[in-house]
């Protein structure tokens, strides 16, 4: 249940109710505070704003088509196609139509993009682009190079409070009017309760609940939980994205491989030395990436093994050209210039979330939602390449742009002091620790590159099992968000995009539309699972 402001009100944190408060320290969250300024936000982070956000590991860039030769047009055919038929065209046509406004936002807030010797926008090439469109630094270090700038800008941002080592647990509601934000000090005991005008979830994706990702480990899909509890409607859960090719070394989070590596001419191959994706799609490594991951994953289950070889692609600019890649290789003591580097796919990016509308709304009055947590629609079954980015951009924007047409500005707000978290312990008993574990580990196995119903069902079991020794509305919201994948992917009996059955192997067209839920019923789905699993 979601707590309401009569369930609990603790000592207000803000002279007065905050005008907007953002949950989340991410680009999204971070890029709708800047504009909303002047307007007081208050922005609550889990961590140190920048860090645990997966908008610094990007790799790759943002996709925005800025060259003379691309148009904005040919972007969204883009996006639509690899979304295998069910992306919202209208949110496509508005994202890829106002992208060249949000890069010209980023590098006002000093992005250093890279350029061209007169002064362009140097541009890449990624899976499924038709196009170079794709904006980066350094080669792989666009999501830190533009993070590293807005934390700046915010920093310098009177309007701007705010509050590091908070982590989200509730939502506030009155009815369909979400109230505020009831946070947890991270580490501690202490609960704070943030009442607001207007609420914008930013929380990020659903990464750490897998046992294998590229995440950081504040992606624990607790803003997703979080409206769900409070009743909100969820869109297009079942819809997860593997990155195909993480560093395949054994760490938590698995290093990324950028896609730019094989935009670059890197090739895949098994340990035979056999290039496995010529026979597979005619783009081979730079198929749409559900293509890529399910065939890495089928050489690695097959006992071949999967690897990148950028020996004679990128060979000894390697360490100048992708230096964060080159980094974690060197730490697992690969030499990527003279070895081939192991690869698997991993948890990487969830297209589905809390549905929202062009403006970034919800379903509940006062609540709305940007970046990873949302369901906009714009990525349908299967993101575009370097499209993440851009769209917490586009909608954090549109956020800002519709709080600022419903609400007028208020006078300025004299924020109140609020201790920081020191440091960022957990406190999570030994029950719940173990809990965590047979999450991530039965949501990478049954709920992860290939699907079938009854490793579903059992996914559904399993985590309702370990739900029942979680405290902590913290714990709580990772099992829910979990359940609400599983209960989704066994709703929707095809294979698309990122959400492939080996039970139902095929596209069908009945199932060309996008798909919504609610607690209520994931709850009942769950159930029946459960049912079945005791029966048996």
């Amino acid at each position: 249940m979601a707590v309401s402001a009569a369930d609990f009100m603790p000592a207000l944190v803000g002279k007065d109710v905050d005008d907007v408060v953002i949950l989340g320290g991410g680009l999204a969250g971070l890029f709708c505070a800047l504009k909303l300024a002047p307007r007081p936000v208050t922005v609550i982070s889990n961590a140190p704003i920048g860090y645990g956000a997966s908008s610094a590991w990007a790799q790759g860039g943002l996709a925005a088509a800025v060259s003379e030769n691309d148009t904005a047009a040919q972007h969204a055919a883009d996006t639509m196609a690899a979304g295998c038929g069910i992306c919202e065209r209208k949110i496509v046509e508005q994202m890829t139509g106002e992208a060249g406004d949000r890069v010209r936002d980023l590098l006002s807030y000093g992005v250093p993009f890279d350029k061209d010797l007169e002064g362009r926008l140097r541009l890449s090439r990624e899976a499924a682009h038709s196009e170079n469109r794709v904006v980066r630094v350094r080669g792989d270090m666009a999501g830190s190079a533009i993070m590293d700038a807005l934390i700046q800008s915010v920093r310098n941002t009177p309007s701007i409070r705010v509050i590091e080592g908070y982590m989200g647990e509730s939502l506030m509601v009155e009815g369909r009017y979400v109230t505020g934000v009831l946070a947890r000090r991270r580490g501690g005991l202490e609960r704070m309760a943030f009442p607001a005008k207007a609420v914008v979830l930013a929380s990020g994706g659903i990464g750490h609940l897998y046992a294998v990702t590229t995440n950081p480990g504040e992606a624990n899909g607790h803003g997703l939980a979080m409206a769900a509890r409070a009743g909100a409607v969820i869109a297009d859960a079942e819809f997860v994205q593997f990155h195909p090719t993480a560093l395949n070394v054994g760490k938590d989070p698995a290093p990324l491989a950028t896609e730019a590596l094989r935009g670059e001419g890197a090739i895949l191959v098994n340990g035979a030395g056999e290039r496995f994706m010529d026979d597979l799609h005619p783009d081979r490594e730079l198929a749409p990436r559900d293509v890529v991951a399910r065939a890495i994953h089928r050489e690695i289950t097959s006992g071949r093994g999967a690897y990148l070889d950028c020996r004679a692609a990128i060979g000894a600019r390697f360490e100048e050209d992708f230096p964060t890649v080159y980094a974690a290789c060197k730490e697992a003591e690969i030499d990527p210039v003279t070895q081939s580097i192991p690869v698997a796919p991993a948890e990487h990016y969830h297209m589905g979330g809390v549905l929202t509308d062009a403006n970034g709304r919800t379903s509940l009055d006062g609540l709305w939602a940007a970046g990873e947590v949302a369901g906009t629609g714009a990525h349908g079954a299967n993101r575009l390449a370097s499209n993440s980015l851009l769209e917490a951009v586009v909608f954090a924007a549109r956020i800002a742009e519709d709080i600022q047409g419903l609400m007028p500005t208020p006078r300025a707000t004299h924020w109140a002091e609020l201790d920081q978290a020191d440091g960022l312990p957990s406190q999570r008993n030994t029950a719940e620790q173990e809990a965590i574990t047979v999450l991530r580990e039965t949501l990478s196995r049954n709920v992860g590159v290939e699907r079938n119903a009854d490793g579903l069902k059992q996914a559904l079991a399993d985590i309702a099992r370990a739900e029942e020794v979680c405290v902590r509305d913290s714990i709580k919201n990772m099992m829910i968000t979990g359940r609400i994948i599983a209960a989704s992917a066994l709703k929707r009996t095809e294979s698309r995009g990122g959400h492939a059955r080996s039970d139902f192997p095929d596209m069908d067209p009945a199932w060309a539309h996008r798909t919504f839920t609610t607690l209520a019923e994931v709850d009942e789905i769950a159930a029946s699972a459960l049912g079945e699993a005791e029966s048996a």
